[in-house]
């Protein structure tokens, strides 16, 4: 397990949060198609805090894309970087993703947020802010919508709907298992939309959430555990 100081420069105050956000956001990659579903690696990452100690902890697990067989994992555990504020919880968390995806023994590939990519109030969640920084192709699959609209995607599995901001589509809303409450899929970087649903479904063969996500927030909650008695 890594551990992980708050990086010196790192924003301290809203204001400069955001205009770190504003800064990265003209770096996103929207016009790449990604990688193949089912070729190469997928990796998970999540995070579990401890607020009253102050502690973030961070995991990265990589799977076969075509298997989901478990390749690699890692952990690291820091100090909470920044306070919560909605719209820019990345920073509270990128620091120790970063380190946890640094310990892995091998290349991640594409990188799946529990979260949000530009499906975000200023087109710039963690899974874009994620990618920018690291140049991986990201996309983010979140449980819940945001404040963003859609109408309910089909009853099958694979139905979706756009997930729109007036009519600007910033996600999908995915059905990943029959009559089940859809996830919320949106491109991270170097990633089109398709491919990203594409790569969710793969990852969804028993379960709602992907298993790259499933696996990330099981491995984060343990490491927190750890630390917690250590």
């Amino acid at each position: 397990m890594t551990t992980v100081r708050v990086p010196a420069g790192w924003p301290a105050t809203e204001e400069q949060a955001l205009a770190v956000q504003d800064e990265l956001r003209r770096r996103v990659v929207r016009d790449e198609p990604g990688p193949p579903p089912g070729t190469g690696y997928v990796t998970g990452v999540d995070v579990a805090y401890d607020d009253e100690r102050d502690v973030v902890a961070a995991a990265a697990v990589v799977l076969d894309a075509a298997s989901l067989d478990t390749v690699a994992e890692a952990t690291a555990v820091g100090r909470i970087s920044f306070p919560y504020v909605p719209g820019l919880l990345a920073f509270r968390e990128i620091p120790t993703v970063l380190a946890a995806l640094d310990a892995l023994p091998c290349p991640p590939g594409l990188v799946v947020c529990d979260g949000y990519g530009l499906a975000h109030p200023r087109r710039f969640g963690l899974a874009s802010h994620l990618g920018v920084l690291t140049g991986l192709p990201t996309i983010g699959v979140a449980k819940n919508p945001f404040a963003f609209t859609h109408d309910e995607p089909g009853h099958p599995r694979g139905s979706s709907s756009p997930l729109l901001a007036g009519d600007e589509e910033v996600g999908r809303a995915l059905r990943t298992r029959d009559g089940v409450k859809p996830v919320f899929v949106s491109v991270g970087h170097r990633v089109r939309l398709d491919t990203a649903c594409a790569h969710v479904l793969r990852l969804t063969p028993s379960y709602r959430l992907p298993e790259s996500t499933r696996r990330a927030d099981a491995l984060c909650r343990r490491a927190l555990r750890e630390t917690a008695g250590a």
